[in-house]
C-alpha cells in the first residue's frame, strides 16, 4: 500500500497529534517512527508538530480560577 505525501496526509497527521495532546497522550506516544520509511517519518513529523501545536496553544491560554465565583 503506497501512502500519498500530500497536504491532506499532513493535515491528517497533525490533528492525530493535536488529537492526542487532548486525550493527555505524552509525545512520545507517536504512532510513527522517527527512523523508519519515508511514509513514517513523514507520520512522525507532522504528528508532533501536531502535538506541540496543541501543548503550545493549551500553554497560552489564560488560566481560569478553579472556583472563581463559588460561593460568592
Amino acid at each position: 500500500m503506497q501512502i500519498q505525501l500530500d497536504r491532506q496526509t499532513y493535515q491528517d497527521r497533525f490533528n492525530e497529534g493535536k488529537a492526542a495532546y487532548a486525550n493527555g497522550d505524552p509525545s512520545d506516544a507517536c504512532p510513527y517512527a522517527m527512523l523508519g520509511s519515508v511514509e513514517e517519518r513523514f507520520g512522525y513529523r507532522y504528528w508532533t508538530q501536531g502535538w506541540s501545536m496543541a501543548r503550545s496553544e493549551a500553554e497560552t491560554q489564560p488560566r481560569q480560577p478553579a472556583e472563581a465565583s463559588a460561593g460568592q
